[in-house]
């Protein structure tokens, strides 16, 4: 199950920035949302320059599982 019924609608990096800040709305407020948040930006910025379909494909796919993982725990 993942954490918003619109992780399978994710095709692309901004879609999926933008799932994951949902995600981050979900969390409680406070560190550990902050937290998040910042992880979120700073990786979209590690990952901006990618331009490999494939590899695009496979960092949307985890995290989407990372972002299920931190969901439920």
């Amino acid at each position: 199950m993942s954490p918003l019924p619109e992780a399978e609608l994710v095709r692309g990096s901004l879609q999926l920035y933008r799932y994951l800040l949902r995600c981050c709305r979900r969390l409680p407020q406070g560190p550990i949302q902050q937290h998040y948040r910042h992880a979120i930006r700073q990786s979209f910025k590690v990952h901006a320059d990618e331009d490999d379909p494939e590899r695009i494909q496979q960092i949307i796919k985890r995290a989407i599982e990372d972002a299920d993982w931190v969901m439920n725990k």
